[in-house]
């Protein structure tokens, strides 16, 4: 078997221009991709990996898909940015397709997942102010601990995230943090003051965490009885990757701002949304809000191309079936290597026993047999293959997720074994 983790000529020259001219802000694997396929990404050595991260979910219809790159091509010729100064051809379809795909009247387009959340805190104030009545500059919004929204110093400021907030202050105040998953703590803080209540329906970058099935319905009761906005960040959860378009959907939940980004490019270019109806997207008026790339004709038809996909329903139906399967191998995993797996449809987190080392160590070890995971939070790894993956391809990750347990075991040293007495 050959070693991808011993780098190339060609690979150290990449990783030594990277690493003395680019911002040290990720820890990266040690593999330089070239080019990507369905579910495989090829590195400079021609050596194919197993994709199990897709970008984050960014890349769920597979990389280089076929109809996504024939309408970025095609789009190209024609004219790539205008900028929101004139209309374009392809705008008007997007955002009408996708307002459609999301039940709702109006879509304010942007560029990064993000820019999306930023968005949505400025209309929640807007709607606030000028809706509810709100006093000027006292609007509030519920947030959850243990989020993940993005990196901005707005988002920053409500994160939990040590490595997110040291040495960035001082902060955007309005946000109060509350325990994820804890309704009475959601009404606890609410005053006359909230406008909205800001919630990834599963936290991704946590750990894939998945709350009661009470909790997004609950959400939605308090936010209808105390007159605030649900905003529901589905920019990792969202089209397609838990097995329904939206995972609120599944727990019967419509909040009043869909965020959506990551898949919404197609793993082609940056697009992301603001989906909502006109009572709160309405207020904005020209000059109030934009982007100059947002909403872009490369950006649109790449969108409504995604969009055209979901509405078959294949990549939902794709991910429920295979999603299942997925989770019943790992299941298997519990107790040999890995201390429990959460998530739905082709989302997991696996805890791996601190025992055998950290889940980055693991991660390090697959990329070695050739699949790509991500670890977060030290002891757990992250797996979102494309949607476009085989029951053949899952296998054979989990199968190489296993052999990496396996091999960790046997390395542990003795003074780590416990017996039972």
């Amino acid at each position: 078997m050959t070693d991808h983790r011993v780098l190339s000529p060609a690979q150290l020259l990449a990783v030594e221009q990277i690493e003395t001219y680019g911002s040290h802000n990720y820890h990266p694997l040690p593999v330089v991709v070239e080019s990507g396929s369905g579910a495989w990404l090829t590195d400079v050595d021609g050596n194919r990996y197993l994709d199990f991260l897709s970008a984050y979910s960014a890349v769920n219809f597979g990389h280089s898909n076929p109809e996504l790159v024939k309408v970025a091509v095609d789009q190209l010729a024609k004219v790539a940015i205008t900028s929101r100064a004139v209309y374009s051809a392809t705008y008007g379809p997007f955002i009408e397709a996708l307002a459609r795909l999301c039940g709702k009247d109006m879509v304010l387009p942007m560029n990064t997942g993000v820019e999306a959340v930023e968005s949505s805190l400025k209309l929640a104030r807007k709607w606030g102010y000028e809706v509810k009545g709100v006093p000027e500059d006292l609007a509030n919004i519920i947030v959850m601990e243990g989020n993940f929204h993005g990196r901005t110093i707005s988002v920053i400021s409500f994160s939990s995230d040590d490595d997110a907030t040291t040495s960035y202050g001082p902060f955007t105040p309005g946000f109060v943090k509350v325990p994820y998953g804890d309704l009475a703590a959601i009404e606890a803080a609410m005053d006359a003051n909230t406008v909205a209540i800001l919630v990834e329906p599963i936290q991704g970058e946590a750990g894939v965490i998945t709350p009661p099935p009470e909790y997004l319905p609950g959400i939605r009761e308090l936010a209808d009885r105390h007159r605030v906005l649900m905003i529901a960040d589905e920019i990792q959860s969202g089209l397609g990757r838990t097995g329904s378009t939206f995972y609120c959907e599944q727990v019967g939940v419509v909040p009043d701002l869909y965020l959506l980004g990551k898949a919404l490019g197609g793993g082609v270019v940056p697009v992301s949304a603001v989906v909502g109806n006109a009572d709160i997207l309405g207020l904005l008026k020209p000059g109030q809000h934009g982007s100059t790339f947002g909403g872009n004709p490369l950006a649109a038809a790449v969108g409504l191309a995604v969009v055209r996909l979901l509405e078959t329903g294949e990549m939902q139906r794709r991910s429920r079936e295979l999603g299942a399967h997925l989770h019943r191998r790992l299941a298997g995993l519990i107790g040999r290597g890995v201390t429990e797996v959460r998530g739905i449809g082709l989302w997991a987190g696996v805890d791996v026993d601190p025992s055998l080392g950290s889940a980055r160590s693991i991660c390090e070890r697959m990329l070695a047999r050739g699949v790509i995971a991500k670890d977060t939070h030290g002891a757990t790894i992250r797996m979102a293959p494309p949607l476009v993956i085989t029951v053949e391809e899952l296998d054979q990750a989990v199968d190489v997720l296993a052999e990496c347990l396996a091999e960790a075991a046997s390395e542990r040293p003795l003074a780590s074994v416990t017996t039972a007495v």
